[in-house]
């Protein structure tokens, strides 16, 4: 795994050749316990490097589409499974813990529920104010800069601009680690309002 921007989080990425960018996963290193978010499978060096970091006490898939290896994982670590409460009755794997908007998971770690989607329930997760973590309704297919998922795949068009209006609005965002395509390690901030401000 990489050390992302801050010496507590890691991440590690698999290509995928159809959408020609890369997949993302964040690991959450904390004394109470590490968070794994939408993981991908781990090759045998992370498989160690995670040990060596402490493992996984909690995994938080951010909707349907990013389960990835997160059971398997869960198996392996023993980590409690979280996901999406407004995708319980359809969601691919089972969780014991159902998220709802502004929820805590960890002390630091809040819930952001996005409507418009490809799935229902999508979240969004911030991390102590200031790195901003997404799934798939915020990507970047172009370094530096931010998009939407492609208007084709949304369930309500104008139910997903605002979505993402709502998350440009939050202060304090300097960092955004999306989960599919190019993070943005600097001027998050600026990168939302800018996605945000291209919206009719």
């Amino acid at each position: 795994m990489k050390q992302l921007h801050r010496k507590d989080l890691f991440g590690w990425s698999e290509f995928n050749v159809e959408r020609n960018l890369d997949f993302h996963s964040v690991l959450w290193v904390r004394t109470e316990g590490n968070v794994l978010i939408d993981p991908l499978p781990l090759s045998a060096h992370d498989q160690n490097h995670l040990r060596q970091l402490g493992g996984a006490k909690y995994i938080v898939v951010t909707n349907s589409d990013h389960c990835r290896d997160a059971f398997h994982i869960a198996k392996v670590t023993g980590a409690a499974l979280y996901g999406p409460a407004r995708e319980k009755d359809s969601f691919p794997i089972v969780c014991g813990h159902w998220l709802h908007d502004k929820e805590e998971i960890v002390p630091g770690l809040l819930v952001h529920e996005l409507n418009g989607s490809k799935t229902p329930g999508e979240l969004a997760l911030v991390l102590e104010q200031s790195t901003l973590i997404t799934g798939d309704l915020i990507r970047s297919h172009v370094g530096g800069e931010l998009c939407m998922l492609p208007e084709a795949k949304l369930t309500d068009i104008a139910l997903a601009k605002q979505s993402v209006k709502r998350l440009a609005a939050l202060p304090g965002i300097k960092t955004v680690l999306v989960g599919d395509g190019w993070p943005l390690f600097n001027q998050g901030a600026d990168a939302l309002k800018a996605l945000a401000g291209s919206l009719s």
